[in-house]
């Protein structure tokens, strides 16, 4: 346990010197959605919108756009750097177990997006007057399910990329594809219903974190098939138990 809290301490250090993930992956997200909201268009509602501003629907988009930028390209950069450099390999001599050093990266990167969330939701409601999470405990449920199957994907990449560079070349096709299908690039109500249904799971957490902020966000993104929001939950979190066991059988230490 000692040995974790030092590594945890470590980690915390590392990660707040790396000014870019620190700004794109923790306060990006919240100044993300402040420079869209200071476009009119976007502040007006809409009938594409089912009648709300495109700020209030596309507002959990910007909340995944962290938790992605964590899971699937921070995380796996750190763990495929330390696998390149050979930490893996020489803390396994010691006391300190490299297990404790995944556990302790994993722990920083998921209180990095808990203050990314927390950052934008707050930013959200005080200055562009998009109402707080409707069912709070739910978005909870979505956020941390959610994210965790975004882990679980990234950690196949960080059980099998050789170096930091491939690391994030597998991160940044992850990144891209998973905003795509989030509406990061076309919103998603102006998707064809095909990209819409795979929306709803790609990338994990957003269609559930969505319904849960606004219900009538939900409706505006979902299709008329759409699955409920706990069977969504069900299938997000069987993705990140498939993802994780995947990248446990993957894993290499050197």
């Amino acid at each position: 346990m000692r040995a974790l809290r030092t590594m945890v301490k470590v980690e915390t250090r590392l990660f707040l010197r790396d000014s870019a993930t620190v700004v794109f992956g923790v306060l990006f997200p919240a100044g993300l959605l402040l420079g869209l909201g200071s476009i009119p268009a976007l502040r007006q509602s809409s009938p594409e919108t089912g009648g709300l501003r495109s700020i209030d629907v596309w507002a959990p988009t910007a909340l995944v756009f962290g938790m992605v930028m964590i899971a699937v390209q921070h995380v796996p950069a750190v763990i495929a750097t330390y696998r390149e450099r050979g930490v893996l390999r020489r803390l396994s001599t010691t006391p300190a177990h490299p297990r404790s050093v995944l556990l302790a990266q994993m722990m920083v990167a998921f209180a990095s997006v808990v203050v990314s969330a927390a950052l934008m939701v707050f930013v959200a409601w005080a200055v562009l007057d998009i109402a707080p999470p409707e069912r709070p405990l739910e978005f909870v449920v979505a956020f941390v399910v959610g994210y965790a199957a975004l882990l679980g994907l990234g950690m196949i990449s960080a059980a099998t990329a050789r170096t930091s560079s491939a690391a994030n070349q597998i991160g940044t096709l992850l990144f891209v594809a998973l905003m795509f299908f989030g509406g990061a690039f076309l919103p998603r109500v102006l998707m064809p219903d095909v990209l819409r249904e795979t929306g709803e799971f790609i990338p994990p957490g957003l269609q559930a974190l969505t319904s849960a902020w606004s219900a009538e966000a939900g409706e505006v993104t979902a299709t008329a098939g759409g699955q409920p929001f706990w069977p969504q939950i069900a299938i997000m979190a069987a993705i990140a138990v498939t993802a994780s066991v995947i990248a446990a059988k993957l894993f290499r230490w050197e």
